[in-house]
């Protein structure tokens, strides 16, 4: 689909999805607006393809899990929108944020726009965190080319120079519903983050964890205030300190298995 000067700019929403039951039906409804709601599943056991299908969206299943990256340039190819925005599936579009979102995609400028989040994390809205990370999420479907990165990927657009703007509302990032929650996506990035360091030939080891940790957590719970957020706001600082340091204790230890992943 591309614009004309009678049709307006069209959008697609994209959110890829695995065993995400709990949270996937809130954050479809917040994307419903979008002219295209498409889920790429890797491999769900539990009923998010029910829930999906449900909401309406459609789904591409793609089981052979090689990361985000992947997974991301896979969805380009079933894409009839002109702007593509990724959404992730603990995420949701406040109405704010979908009223800015719309009138972005109005513009039809050529450029590339980022977001940020306020946090939700085990059951309660971390108010006085400083979420300052931003991260590119709408694009020009004729701009993005791929994605690169197992974890924490990299668009590859097809002209160099492109605008970068900021979405000024945020995101609803629902992140760390639950304990047990927390420790399977600790799990889960510490070994992406690894894997990534393996294909950059970084070094890890005990030391560089417990460095790489404490810096984490330091800048996390006192730099950006998350010691004003109670327990909630302790819990999730540290875990991800925690994901820090087993992302290093992973590189050295789990070395050899993480390398033969990659290769295949």
């Amino acid at each position: 689909m591309t614009m004309t000067q009678d049709a307006r700019p069209t959008l697609t929403v994209v959110v890829l999805t695995l065993n995400e039951e709990h949270c996937i039906e809130q954050c479809l409804k917040s994307a419903a607006f979008a002219d295209q709601l498409l889920v790429i599943d890797s491999g769900s056991t539990d009923a998010t393809v029910a829930l999906v299908q449900g909401q309406g969206a459609e789904v591409q299943v793609y089981a052979d899990w090689r990361g985000f990256g992947v997974q991301r340039t896979r969805a380009l190819q079933h894409v009839r929108g002109d702007y593509i925005f990724f959404l992730d599936a603990d995420e949701v579009m406040t109405p704010a944020f979908a009223q800015e979102l719309k009138a972005v995609v109005a513009t039809e400028e050529k450029a590339v726009w980022k977001i940020r989040w306020r946090i939700v994390a085990f059951g309660q809205e971390l108010r006085y965190f400083r979420a300052t990370t931003e991260v590119e999420r709408l694009f020009r479907r004729d701009q993005l080319q791929e994605y690169t990165g197992v974890v924490h990927e990299e668009a590859v657009l097809r002209e160099k120079n492109v605008p970068r703007h900021s979405i000024c509302e945020p995101l609803l990032h629902h992140t760390r519903p639950s304990v047990r929650a927390g420790l399977e996506k600790m799990t889960q990035y510490a070994i992406l983050g690894a894997a990534k360091r393996i294909e950059l030939n970084k070094k890890g080891g005990v030391i560089r964890g417990l460095a790489a940790g404490m810096v984490m957590f330091v800048r996390f719970y006192f730099f950006r205030l998350g010691f004003l957020c109670g327990g909630a706001g302790f819990l999730y600082c540290f875990f991800v300190a925690l994901e820090a340091f087993f992302r290093y204790a992973a590189l050295q230890f789990d070395r050899e298995a993480l390398t033969d992943e990659i290769r295949r």
